[in-house]
């Protein structure tokens, strides 16, 4: 039992290693490649006044920002205010950075939690059914149509519903997240739609795939074709003990969901206008606000890290034999 718990515990911390490394490593590339693009970021402090500032104010004003540093000596800074909470401020918004994204987080959480929560239900509904109706019509339809939208880039998905529902039928919102002089509850709701259904058709048929498929694996072992000439009926048998046998590999699939949904989000922010942290980003990388752009692809990152180790911890818990796979492929 002691030998057991010292295995789990090293497990773990292998894990949380490589979570802080991965992160490490992509704040140094990030930080790099940020100042290595082209456009000059005392455009986003400065603003039009920034043609009339002449050489020398130029200059001060960079080196007030510490953007005449050598680069090494400007991430060292950086990551040293990092670990104090200080993720300096936003050359656009004059704020800390912590400030503002304060203000976007929130939208940015309703709008990917109930795009993953309804992904998973209805992943997980189209998996069963298809993998209790394999080869019928309506299995061969919903894995067509799977395709079909999981093809289809997310941004023409998004337009595609603008000009449909707001544009020609006009039942839904354009875009933001409350109507002018609104902020109820149901106008909250009308405006999360779109971009909830945006995301959850490009996503749900591929996802619904992945568990199909899995699941369609397990009903053809032993133990189940032996449990199905017992008598003991197919969704019966699906819900007892394959799903039960396939749940680790069923966490790991949505696991690798959350990047998407992620992604799908920001996409979805863009196109509606709706203020959240993709909104924020694209903005920042325009404008090269530099701190603001550093401290939301960090978020992102350990957003997707955090998910996956999270997702690989917590099968390794229901089935040990996963552990020592990962081990092994480590």
């Amino acid at each position: 039992m002691e030998e057991n718990w010292k295995d789990w515990s090293l497990f773990i911390l292998k894990k949380l290693g490589v979570f802080i490394l991965t992160l490490f490593v992509l704040s140094v590339l990030l930080f790099v490649l940020e100042r290595a693009c082209p456009g000059d970021p005392l455009k986003a402090y400065y603003g039009g006044a920034l043609e009339r500032m002449s050489p020398v104010q130029k200059e001060r004003a960079r080196e007030s920002l510490g953007l005449n540093r050598p680069v090494a000596v400007q991430y060292v800074s950086w990551a040293k205010n990092v670990a104090k909470g200080d993720w300096g401020l936003s050359y656009k918004y004059k704020r800390p950075v912590k400030d503002v994204v304060g203000d976007y987080w929130t939208n940015t959480l309703a709008l990917g939690g109930i795009s993953f929560f309804l992904l998973f239900v209805f992943s997980m509904w189209i998996g069963c059914w298809c993998a209790l109706h394999e080869n019928s019509p309506g299995d061969r339809l919903l894995n067509r149509l799977g395709v079909a939208f999981s093809s289809i880039p997310g941004f023409f998905i998004a337009m595609l519903m603008l000009v449909i529902f707001a544009s020609e039928l006009r039942i839904l919102p354009l875009g933001g997240v409350y109507s002018y002089g609104g902020g109820g509850f149901a106008d909250r709701v009308q405006h999360l739609i779109l971009p909830v259904l945006t995301i959850v058709l490009g996503h749900t048929g591929y996802y619904g795939r992945l568990i199909r498929d899995r699941l369609t694996e397990e009903t053809r072992k032993d133990y189940v074709i032996q449990k199905k000439a017992s008598g003991m009926a197919p969704a019966v048998n699906l819900r007892r003990h394959c799903l039960k046998n396939a749940r680790p590999q069923i966490i790991q699939i949505m696991a690798l969901a959350a990047p998407h949904v992620l992604g799908g989000t920001y996409v979805a922010e863009m196109v509606f206008s709706y203020p959240g942290l993709g909104l924020l980003s694209f903005q920042a990388a325009g404008d090269r606000d530099y701190n603001m752009l550093m401290a939301l692809t960090l978020i992102t990152g350990v957003v997707i890290c955090a998910f996956n180790m999270i997702a690989e911890i917590v099968s390794a818990r229901i089935d040990p034999r996963t552990r020592h796979g990962l081990e092994a492929a480590a």
